[in-house]
Protein backbone atom coordinates (compact mmCIF):
# COMPACT_ATOMS: atom_id res chain seq x y z
CA UNK A 1 0.00 0.00 0.00
CA UNK A 2 1.63 3.46 -0.97
CA UNK A 3 0.62 6.25 1.20
CA UNK A 4 0.40 9.06 -0.72
CA UNK A 5 -1.20 11.23 2.67
CA UNK A 6 -0.06 13.96 4.92
CA UNK A 7 -0.44 12.48 8.74
CA UNK A 8 0.65 8.75 7.39
CA UNK A 9 -0.06 7.95 11.31
CA UNK A 10 -3.55 7.46 11.08
CA UNK A 11 -3.87 5.09 8.10
CA UNK A 12 -1.55 2.16 9.88
CA UNK A 13 -4.19 0.64 11.75
CA UNK A 14 -7.03 0.50 9.27
CA UNK A 15 -4.69 -1.00 6.57
CA UNK A 16 -3.16 -3.73 8.55
CA UNK A 17 -7.14 -4.58 9.57
CA UNK A 18 -7.94 -4.66 6.09
CA UNK A 19 -5.34 -6.90 5.65
CA UNK A 20 -2.10 -4.84 3.70
CA UNK A 21 1.20 -6.63 4.11
CA UNK A 22 3.30 -3.84 3.78
CA UNK A 23 2.67 0.16 3.92
CA UNK A 24 4.83 2.85 2.04
CA UNK A 25 4.77 6.19 3.58
CA UNK A 26 6.45 9.48 2.41
CA UNK A 27 9.20 10.55 4.39
CA UNK A 28 8.38 14.34 4.04
CA UNK A 29 4.55 13.50 5.65
CA UNK A 30 5.52 12.68 8.62
CA UNK A 31 7.75 14.07 11.76
CA UNK A 32 8.60 10.70 13.54
CA UNK A 33 9.88 8.28 10.66
CA UNK A 34 11.35 6.03 13.70
CA UNK A 35 8.13 5.59 15.41
CA UNK A 36 6.15 5.01 12.24
CA UNK A 37 8.44 2.44 11.15
CA UNK A 38 7.74 1.03 14.59
CA UNK A 39 4.35 0.97 14.53
CA UNK A 40 3.72 -0.57 11.04
CA UNK A 41 6.07 -3.05 11.94
CA UNK A 42 4.19 -3.95 15.40
CA UNK A 43 1.17 -4.38 13.05
CA UNK A 44 2.01 -6.76 11.24
CA UNK A 45 3.42 -5.14 8.28
CA UNK A 46 6.39 -4.29 6.00
CA UNK A 47 7.84 -1.12 6.00
CA UNK A 48 8.51 0.93 2.74
CA UNK A 49 9.49 4.74 2.36
CA UNK A 50 9.51 6.84 -0.26
CA UNK A 51 11.14 9.68 -0.72
CA UNK A 52 10.15 12.79 -3.17
CA UNK A 53 12.36 13.89 -6.25
CA UNK A 54 13.04 17.34 -3.92
CA UNK A 55 14.43 15.14 -1.02
CA UNK A 56 17.89 13.79 -0.75
CA UNK A 57 18.46 10.65 -1.51
CA UNK A 58 21.09 10.76 2.25
CA UNK A 59 17.79 11.83 4.04
CA UNK A 60 16.54 8.12 3.74
CA UNK A 61 19.69 6.57 4.55
CA UNK A 62 19.47 6.68 8.29
CA UNK A 63 16.00 4.58 8.00
CA UNK A 64 17.39 1.97 4.83
CA UNK A 65 18.74 -0.41 7.99
CA UNK A 66 14.74 -0.62 9.19
CA UNK A 67 12.65 -0.67 6.22
CA UNK A 68 12.28 -3.45 3.71
CA UNK A 69 11.60 -1.09 0.49
CA UNK A 70 12.98 2.14 -0.57
CA UNK A 71 10.55 4.02 -3.16
CA UNK A 72 12.27 6.92 -5.27
CA UNK A 73 9.80 9.17 -6.86
CA UNK A 74 10.41 9.65 -10.42
CA UNK A 75 7.28 12.08 -11.25
CA UNK A 76 6.26 14.27 -8.44
CA UNK A 77 3.00 12.99 -6.73
CA UNK A 78 -0.36 13.34 -7.68
CA UNK A 79 -0.28 13.90 -10.73
CA UNK A 80 -0.75 12.17 -13.43
CA UNK A 81 0.80 11.61 -17.14
CA UNK A 82 4.50 13.12 -15.88
CA UNK A 83 7.22 12.49 -18.18
CA UNK A 84 9.75 10.24 -16.28
CA UNK A 85 12.71 12.24 -14.55
CA UNK A 86 15.56 10.52 -15.48
CA UNK A 87 17.85 12.87 -12.73
CA UNK A 88 15.95 10.49 -10.04
CA UNK A 89 18.29 7.63 -11.11
CA UNK A 90 21.46 8.28 -9.39
CA UNK A 91 19.38 8.27 -5.98
CA UNK A 92 18.46 4.61 -7.15
CA UNK A 93 22.12 3.67 -8.10
CA UNK A 94 23.50 5.22 -4.99
CA UNK A 95 20.69 3.43 -2.77
CA UNK A 96 21.97 0.15 -4.64
CA UNK A 97 25.82 0.89 -3.57
CA UNK A 98 25.04 1.49 -0.48
CA UNK A 99 22.48 -1.19 0.46
CA UNK A 100 22.45 -3.90 -1.81
CA UNK A 101 19.83 -6.11 -0.27
CA UNK A 102 17.03 -3.45 0.06
CA UNK A 103 14.33 -3.63 -1.87
CA UNK A 104 14.08 -0.46 -4.31
CA UNK A 105 11.70 0.76 -6.65
CA UNK A 106 10.73 3.34 -8.81
CA UNK A 107 7.19 4.89 -9.24
CA UNK A 108 6.42 7.39 -12.17
CA UNK A 109 6.67 8.34 -16.00
CA UNK A 110 8.48 4.81 -16.86
CA UNK A 111 7.17 4.07 -19.93
CA UNK A 112 9.22 2.31 -23.39
CA UNK A 113 11.31 5.03 -23.74
CA UNK A 114 12.84 5.19 -19.84
CA UNK A 115 12.01 1.33 -18.63
CA UNK A 116 15.80 0.29 -19.94
CA UNK A 117 17.16 3.24 -17.36
CA UNK A 118 15.19 1.61 -14.81
CA UNK A 119 16.61 -2.34 -15.42
CA UNK A 120 20.06 -0.98 -15.49
CA UNK A 121 20.01 0.01 -11.84
CA UNK A 122 17.95 -3.29 -10.81
CA UNK A 123 14.57 -1.59 -9.53
CA UNK A 124 11.99 -2.92 -9.27
CA UNK A 125 9.23 -0.73 -11.37
CA UNK A 126 5.71 0.44 -10.50
CA UNK A 127 3.78 0.84 -13.93
CA UNK A 128 0.54 2.78 -14.27
CA UNK A 129 -1.39 1.75 -17.60
CA UNK A 130 -1.75 5.29 -18.73
CA UNK A 131 2.31 5.62 -18.94
CA UNK A 132 2.85 1.79 -19.87
CA UNK A 133 0.39 2.27 -23.25
CA UNK A 134 0.35 6.22 -23.58
CA UNK A 135 -3.11 6.72 -22.64
CA UNK A 136 -4.56 9.00 -20.59
CA UNK A 137 -6.45 8.05 -17.20
CA UNK A 138 -10.13 8.74 -19.65
CA UNK A 139 -9.04 6.45 -22.05
CA UNK A 140 -10.81 3.28 -23.04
Amino acid sequence: MHMMVSRPEQWVKPMAAAGANQYTFHLEATTNPGNLIKEIRESGMKVGLAIKPGTTVEELAPWAGQIDMALVMTVEPGFGGQKFMEDMMPKVSWLRSQFPSLDIEVDGGVGPDSIHRCAETLVWIHLEFSNSYGLSRTSS
